[in-house]
């Protein structure tokens, strides 16, 4: 029985970043959309830092004297 390729399912690329993964065969969109991706964690990160920074300021400033 032939295989349809409309009902393959679709192929997605893999979004987790390997760091130090070999740059040499990435094309220049594929890097492109590796700097956004890293770019997003990125902020997401400083977010979650910003967030940890207030509650520790808002429990400082709660059990001051």
């Amino acid at each position: 029985m032939p295989i349809d390729p409309d009902e393959l399912p679709i192929r997605k690329k893999p979004t987790e970043i390997l760091l130090g993964a070999d740059l040499y065969a990435m094309s220049e969109p594929d890097l492109a959309e590796r700097i956004a991706l890293l770019e997003g964690e990125i902020s997401r990160c400083r977010d979650a830092i910003d967030k940890r920074q207030a509650t520790k300021n808002a429990a400082d400033s709660f059990f001051k004297k």
